[in-house]
């Protein structure tokens, strides 16, 4: 069995050398061969150094720089366009992804699993703010979306060659994994697990809100949801704006006075102005969208590509 595995990585030169410390050894007996991609967004510390010398001392580990920062979901789907495995494992390298845990993927692949993806027990190490964010985040997710995307979860599992192969063909480019392999189907399974800190260095993503981009994603580009919320709004909004006429009519029918400058008007106008500029908000985000995809830019340029033939 030869197996790809794809680690996306900016500025994480402090944490490669103990990743393949850890991992490689690992692989070795368990299966025949494998590569190790690193997809790396152009970095202003020493990772692109550190990867040269890790290719030096051992070619199964390979690189792709890209011409520019590109982020963490196209920098994945690059690296899995370039694997060559019967399968691929996605995951991180500052090692809050247990190498050790490939191996039980492996166990799970050998059962005939197409995909199996790591669920976190636990969100330790992260703050209240973003735990907060990240729970009500996937709910509203699996509450809206057209696939279910499993709650805890990250980029890191692996995937059979026909997965990968649906995957990288999709022509969206907003590069969701989870919900690009949710939406591609085959039999999947979990493995839980308990989530050490990093090894070095800190995260790149917002401690507090981690990516709401990502987020966004997972809603905007798997659902319709939010555009129907909005016409729903808009008809709630006329069903006030109708009952409160009926209201006014009638008081003024019984004689009640109203005072110059009624701030009800003012209210009103509020409540409707605000309506009104979140639906226009919420078709700019699908707007938005559309107008990426049917640019078809590609998804990434690369600068190098190192150890591939």
């Amino acid at each position: 069995m030869f197996l790809s595995i794809v680690i996306p990585v900016y500025k994480e030169a402090r944490n490669i050398e103990e990743y393949l410390r850890r991992m490689v050894p690992l692989l070795q007996p368990a299966v025949d061969d494998f590569e190790l991609i690193f997809a790396m967004d152009p970095s202003p510390d020493e990772t692109e150094l550190v990867l040269q010398r890790a290719h030096a001392a051992d070619k199964r580990v390979k690189y792709l720089k890209f011409s520019k920062r590109v982020g963490q979901p196209m920098a994945t789907i690059g690296g899995m366009e370039a694997a060559k495995g019967d399968a691929v494992v996605v995951m991180d390298v500052d090692l809050q992804d247990p190498p050790e845990l490939v191996l039980e993927m492996l166990k799970k692949f050998k059962e005939g699993f197409d995909v199996v993806y790591a669920q976190r027990a636990n969100r330790a190490g992260e703050t209240l703010i973003k735990r907060v964010v990240s729970y009500f985040g996937y709910k509203v997710i699996n509450r809206v979306a057209e696939v279910e995307i499993p709650r805890n979860t990250g980029d890191f599992r692996l995937m059979s060659r026909r997965v990968v192969d649906q995957v990288v063909a999709l022509k969206e480019s907003h590069g969701f994994l989870r919900g690009l392999v949710a939406l591609v189907g085959f039999n999947q399974t979990a493995i839980v697990f308990e989530r050490p800190a990093r090894f070095a260095g800190q995260g790149n993503y917002n401690r507090f809100l981690g990516s709401l981009r990502i987020g966004m994603n997972g809603v905007v580009c798997f659902s319709n949801f939010l555009l129907r919320l909005s016409t729903t709004f808009g008809f709630i909004v006329a069903l006030c704006s109708f009952v409160m006429a009926i209201v006014y009519f009638v008081l003024k029918v019984r004689g009640v006075p109203f005072p110059m400058g009624n701030p009800t008007i003012v209210i009103l106008v509020l409540f409707l102005g605000g309506v009104q500029l979140m639906s226009v908000g919420i078709l700019g985000e699908y707007v938005g969208r559309i107008y990426d995809e049917v640019k078809q830019r590609p998804k990434y340029i690369l600068d190098k590509k190192v150890g591939f033939s």
